[in-house]
């Protein structure tokens, strides 16, 4: 059971082992089976681990009763990726977990939606420097789910804990 301070996580034991190429966990996020039985798509990890573009197709078996994506598929197309990428970024010897997220749905996405999410380097570099000393690092990051018509669907909230595990 985790403690106060090290916040449960879906992933494991995070930070102890150094992630695949970008390319291997796309693939293998895409066919994560919640992510796939859902239709959500993951169609782009950057080499640098600064970038993940994750899709979903509202079809007639993945939609709610009002006929758009449902919160929580819109909520999954971002969740693990912003510790991905952070992980990525890092390497090993970091355990990283989300922490706490919100989600604000805007408008009903009843098409093809897109997350597009980022981690700049500056960011991971300002995450290293804080936890450097053995010190834990919290950060907030954001991702917008927008419809193929450029219309925002929904905004999440992610934060984001590291600490060194060596």
């Amino acid at each position: 059971m985790p403690t106060p301070a090290e916040p449960r996580t879906s992933a494991g034991r995070a930070g102890t082992q150094s992630l695949p190429g970008p390319q291997v966990v796309r693939r293998i996020m895409s066919l994560y089976p919640p992510l796939l039985g859902a239709g959500v798509r993951i169609t782009h990890i950057a080499d640098d681990w600064t970038r993940v573009v994750a899709t979903h197709r509202i079809r007639r078996w993945n939609r709610n009763p009002n006929r758009a994506a449902f919160g929580g598929t819109l909520y999954a197309m971002t969740d693990p990726f912003f510790g991905i990428m952070a992980r990525g970024q890092l390497g090993a010897g970091y355990r990283v977990w989300t922490s706490g997220a919100s989600i604000e749905f805007i408008a009903p996405g009843r098409e093809l939606v897109t997350a597009a999410m980022s981690l700049p380097r500056e960011e991971v570099a300002a995450i290293r420097a804080a936890t450097d000393d053995g010190s834990k690092s919290i950060t907030s990051h954001t991702a917008e789910v927008v419809s193929s018509a450029g219309v925002l669907v929904a905004r999440v909230t992610q934060q984001l804990y590291v600490r060194r595990s060596d």
